[in-house]
């Protein structure tokens, strides 16, 4: 008796695909975790440093925050090239050499003499890091099984919670014992380990196909975008919310060291720890999106933000940290329901709508994050209060339009 069509079916997944539970499946998650780690420290361990660095080279906050800000803007840039460059190149050669060029750039920055030749490597760090933002979840859903996509990419996003707050961590910690310079060589030698591993046991693709680059289809597949109803809205979004947070966190440090708290260094670092309220909420709020639907979900933890900013405002330190904990939560459980929103409404080239959320995503940190340094030069914590304030109230508003928009699609 000939096989089912069904069982061939399975058998041909079975042989194409990466299985959960085998060897390679192994390999292939811990590299693209270690991967994600190396990328988020390397693109965050700075926040925590802009002060000491605000003192070394005589700058304002907002001019420290230029350290950070070019990364993201090169990233979000890069995000636009370097998927089209996979297609053609291959997943891995383009992961890998993205790795190895952001931690070496990182530590060339540490021996950088002067304030403009570190923001230069800062923005071919960024540039570098796109390579792995924009490849890595195009290869996991080229090469895992489609029954166990959503485990490995939770743990490639852990591996990219975790490297965002260890790189804080570490940073943040270091600079109270060693130089800034130091605590970058040590990041930079520990973001070329995971390159090293990352190369060494990732799996070479084995269901990628080439493809020839066309401008014009690129083009095509961008601009559609932008003729749907809601997608504007996401990106504009992304934009708001991942500019409140970078901002939130670029200055928080600045408050913390100075009166009426004159908190250490390493202290300020450890404060990174709240993004473990993120990480748990990332999911969290997820399902719960899913049970009750994103337009219940979305609205509804971006006031949870607005209410942890308020508390901000306070001057008790333990009603600061329960404020920066709340918008934390708020802020992962946003940024995932709106993300997992693009892929329900693109209908076609889900990869460019996914690129062009990420890119709004870091833009938002570029910009937001250096234009708060003017609020907090002007008017001190109250400013950066008033300006993240506005940010999600806007935020809000699209929240509210988009919910609109689907009950819309709901009822029809």
């Amino acid at each position: 008796m000939e096989p089912s069509p069904t069982g061939d079916v399975a058998k041909a997944l079975n042989e194409i695909y990466i299985e959960k539970g085998t060897p390679m499946f192994m390999r292939t998650v811990l590299a693209l975790f270690s991967g994600g780690f190396a990328t988020f420290a390397l693109l965050y361990c700075v926040q925590p440093m802009m002060p000491v660095l605000s003192h070394e080279f005589s700058i304002n906050a907002a001019q420290s925050s230029l350290i950070l800000s070019v990364a993201t803007g090169m990233l979000a840039i890069g995000l636009l090239i370097t998927g089209p460059i996979s297609d053609r190149l291959g997943r891995k050669p383009v992961m890998v050499t993205a790795l190895f060029c952001a931690a070496l750039f990182t530590m060339i920055s540490a021996l950088m003499p002067t304030w403009e030749g570190i923001l230069l490597t800062r923005a071919l760090v960024g540039l570098s890091l796109s390579g792995l933002a924009a490849v890595a979840m195009t290869y996991l859903s080229e090469e895992i099984h489609p029954q166990h996509i959503g485990l490995a990419m939770g743990l490639y996003i852990g591996g990219n919670a975790i490297g965002g707050m260890s790189g804080r961590l570490i940073t943040g910690i270091l600079v109270d014992f060693v130089s800034w310079h130091t605590a970058m060589l040590i990041i930079g030698g520990l973001a070329l380990i995971a390159a090293a591993v990352f190369w060494r046991i990732l799996p070479e693709s084995r269901n990628f196909r080439p493809r020839s680059l066309h401008p014009r289809s690129l083009l095509d597949g961008f601009t559609l975008q932008f003729r749907d109803a809601g997608l504007p809205w996401l990106f504009l979004e992304a934009f708001l919310l991942m500019g409140a947070f970078v901002t939130l966190f670029n200055y928080i440090g600045y408050r913390l060291l100075a009166e009426p708290y004159h908190l250490s260094q390493s202290l300020v670092g450890l404060f990174s720890v709240v993004y473990l309220s993120g990480i748990y909420s990332s999911a969290k709020i997820g399902a719960l999106a899913d049970k009750l639907g994103r337009r219940k979900v979305l609205w509804s933890v971006i006031v949870l933000m607005l209410a942890g900013v308020a508390l901000t405002m306070f001057t008790p330190l333990p009603v600061v940290i329960v404020g920066v904990l709340m918008f934390t939560f708020g802020f992962f459980g946003a940024h995932s329901v709106a993300s997992s929103w693009i892929g329900r409404r693109a209908l076609k080239a889900k990869g460019q709508a996914s690129s062009l959320y990420l890119f709004s995503y870091y833009a938002g940190s570029s910009v937001a994050g250096t234009a708060g340094g003017m609020f907090w030069h002007y008017a001190g914590w109250n400013g950066i209060g008033l300006f993240i304030g506005v940010l999600l109230l806007i935020a809000l508003a699209v929240a509210l339009r988009l919910a609109r928009l689907e009950q819309l699609v709901t009822r029809n």
